[in-house]
């Protein structure tokens, strides 16, 4: 069934011309994440999520970075509301999942202007919609970027984010997003690789910034979008990921997403290899750190070809997975050669004969996805059989993992 609504954030896209044309950028390899035999190499894929090395063309979310907020009228409408009841809509909620997705090593810093700045041509001359023509989403962003141009140095900012009017009658909310500049646009010596170009009505859809803050920091989408536009966009990860829904019950980031960006280290992921079972045990991905700030064990993988793993986590009722229905230990594939939008992580579902959270589930089949304690999954096409043994009193999992082959 077609649910109306479901994507206000929509693919980075590849085909914005002249000005500002978008499309992949490959970038330079800077530093590997991790080394690791478990790690898949990075791709031109867009958005790949292979991790040995970080594509520097983007910013990486290891520290504190600054984001300039800034707040777009037209000449066709006259707000109806303020830039601060805007940007109450977005933070400190987006800064404060980074800070728990990323364990506090991540700090979303938002500096929003005060004022609205005025565009010179009315809402409707833009075009504004999902799949916006190139030509005229060149102009809104060469037109906005000249219009406060004055007024913000650009030079001081990791990420940009131009919110538009929600008021007034040419803006489509479906078309928020973030649009990747393969030239860049160059101001006052300053280039602007990318932008988020945000059109939500107020109040906004919830976790929206978050997931196109994602897209800046070189993740995928991981919905599937039908070709006629209808059917259902959650089949490949379900609630399990701001990437693949913003509504979702359980939206932390995936383990795989924490290690590529920097969150989790090697010494938080086990690559189970053989020769024979390895029992890890799993500190949940969207818990806390402990009191002595580590983290121990969140992620256990299992290479299951030259281009794809297992993943294998724990999932609890914690941190941005508060609003959960079911937790256990959750299997996903990886593929590092598949792009954004494309299917790079489709969680297994190990009960595909029943589902949870019908009223509240983006998807309910894959709502019961994770493993419970004292069950056993064999993943198809892989010959991995995964084991939970049992859960311990601090809410870790301990997991028996037995790679193809070897029983």
């Amino acid at each position: 069934m077609e649910r109306p609504r479901l994507r206000a954030g929509a693919a980075a896209f590849t085909a914005l011309a002249a000005l500002a044309a978008t499309g992949l950028v490959a970038g330079p390899a800077v530093g590997a994440p991790a080394g690791n035999p478990c790690t898949l190499p990075r791709t031109a894929a867009h958005h790949s999520l292979g991790l040995d090395t970080w594509n520097g063309s983007y910013p990486r979310p290891t520290s504190t970075l600054d984001a300039v907020m800034i707040f777009l009228s037209f000449p066709d409408s006259t707000p109806l509301t303020t830039p601060a009841e805007l940007t109450a809509d977005h933070f400190p909620a987006t800064s404060e999942y980074f800070d728990r997705a990323s364990y506090g090593r991540f700090d979303l810093r938002p500096h929003p202007r005060s004022e609205w700045t005025p565009m010179p041509k009315g809402s409707k001359a833009y075009d504004i919609r999902r799949d916006w023509d190139s030509g005229k989403r060149a102009t809104y962003l060469r037109d906005a970027v000249a219009a406060v141009d004055a007024d913000v140095d650009f030079s001081l900012y990791e990420v940009v984010y131009l919110v538009a009017d929600p008021d007034a009658p040419g803006v489509d909310s479906d078309a928020t997003k973030v649009v990747n500049l393969e030239r860049p646009l160059k101001v006052d010596g300053t280039e602007i690789k990318r932008v988020v170009t945000v059109f939500e009505r107020h109040p906004p859809d919830r976790n929206v910034l978050a997931h196109e803050t994602g897209h800046v920091f070189d993740l995928p989408d991981l919905y599937h979008r039908p070709s006629d536009g209808k059917g259902d966009w959650d089949t490949h990860v379900g609630d399990w990921d701001v990437m693949g829904s913003q509504f979702g019950l359980a939206p932390d980031l995936f383990g795989w997403h924490k290690w590529k960006l920097g969150w989790l280290s090697r010494a938080q992921v086990t690559c189970v290899q053989g020769p024979g079972p390895q029992l890890v045990s799993l500190d949940p991905t969207d818990a806390p750190p402990a009191e002595s700030g580590t983290l121990g064990t969140r992620l256990a993988v299992v290479r299951t070809g030259p281009d794809s793993v297992l993943a294998i986590e724990a999932r609890s009722a914690a941190g941005n997975d508060a609003e959960t229905c079911t937790e256990g230990v959750l299997l996903y594939r990886v593929r590092n050669g598949a792009a954004s939008g494309d299917g790079p992580v489709q969680v297994v579902d190990t009960h595909p004969r029943t589902e949870a959270c019908g009223d509240r589930s983006v998807y309910p089949p894959l709502a019961d996805a994770p493993l419970e304690e004292g069950e056993t999954f064999t993943v198809p096409g892989t010959g991995v059989r995964v084991e939970v043994a049992d859960r311990t009193q601090a809410g870790g999992w301990t997991v028996k993992v037995t790679p193809p082959g070897m029983g």
